[in-house]
This record gives structure tokens, C-alpha cells and sequence, in this order.
């Protein structure tokens, strides 16, 4: 919300169906097993894709209704903004933000395609094994046949999941 909407009493804020949503989807990113079992790094790169995966799946599953299609720009403004604040707070300067978030926003929309594309094959877990070596920073000896049987989990949880249940953050782990 700017300024000038809360000065002039304007209280409408277009990402508010989908904020819980978006904290849900950074809760899912931070469950221990993406790092202690599957061998995703902890570290900040690796919790950026732990959590830019688990959006681009929440994403991937509203860009198949039509109702949630319009949601899902949302929550990417959402998390540009989550982003944005982490950037400044870990002090980078606001010359470099733009750049940088641009950066990220291109790495959302790329893993977005690579995970459309290894979910839609005959074998995704097969598929899903180099996109993940080569999309996420893990530690030595992550199980990468591990983490692509959670991410096609996951992936089915989300297409379980109903609309309304899914706006609410209600997603079964």
C-alpha cells in the first residue's frame, strides 16, 4: 500500500487473498527435510531455492485454474516484495536491488518452466533429477532421487488441493 493511499484512508491491498498463501508456501520451504534428507544446502542460496521451488510448484498449480490465474501475479508481487526487504535488510544498497530482483524474478520464471516441463513427462521423477542438480544448490551427496519424489509429492498435494483450501494455505504435508 503507498503513501498516499494510507494518507487519503484507502486500506485495499490487492496481495491480501494470497498472503497467507505466500507464508505457507516459505513455511513448506523451511520444513527440515528439504535440508537434513534430501541434502538441500542450508544456506542462503539454497533456502532461495528451497523456497523459489516450492512457489514455482504453488504457481504451476494456479496457472491451471482460471480463477487463480490473476492470484498467482499476486503472490510473484508478494514475493518480490518479501525478497526486495530481505535485500535491503542484509544491506544492499538500493542501486543494486533493482537489478538483483530482476535476477530473481528471471530465476522464479525459469525454474517455473523447467518444473512445468519435468512434471509433464512420462517419467517426473526421472526428468525432475538433473533439473534439480542443476537448479538448486545442494551439499555433497544430496539424495537427488529423494528430493525429486518430494517435489512430485508435493506437486500432487497442491493438485489435490482445493481452491479455496489452497487461497486459505490449507495444504496437507
Amino acid at each position: 500500500m503507498s503513501i498516499l493511499d494510507r494518507l487519503l484512508g484507502r486500506n485495499s491491498d490487492d496481495r491480501a487473498p494470497v498472503r497467507p498463501l505466500w507464508h505457507r508456501t516459505v513455511e513448506i520451504a523451511r520444513e527440515k527435510a528439504w535440508y537434513a534428507q534430501y541434502g538441500v544446502a542450508d544456506t542462503v542460496p539454497g533456502r532461495f531455492d528451497a523456497v523459489t521451488l516450492v512457489l514455482s510448484l504453488v504457481m504451476l498449480r494456479m496457472e491451471r485454474d482460471e480463477h487463480l490465474k490473476i492470484l498467482s501475479a499476486r503472490i510473484t508481487e508478494v514475493f518480490v516484495e518479501d525478497m526486495d526487504g530481505q535485500l535491503r535488510q542484509s544491506g544492499v544498497g538500493d542501486l543494486v536491488v533493482g537489478k538483483r530482483m530482476g535476477k530473481l524474478v528471471s530465476t522464479l520464471g525459469g525454474r517455473m518452466g523447467a518444473l512445468r516441463d519435468a512434471l509433464a513427462s512420462a517419467d517426473p521423477q526421472a526428468a525432475l533429477v538433473p533439473m534439480l542438480e542443476r537448479n538448486v544448490t545442494l551439499v555433497e551427496g544430496a539424495d537427488l532421487p529423494g528430493l525429486a519424489q518430494a517435489v512430485v509429492t508435493l506437486s500432487r498435494q497442491l493438485d489435490a488441493t482445493s481452491n479455496e483450501d489452497l487461497l486459505a494455505a490449507r495444504i496437507a504435508r
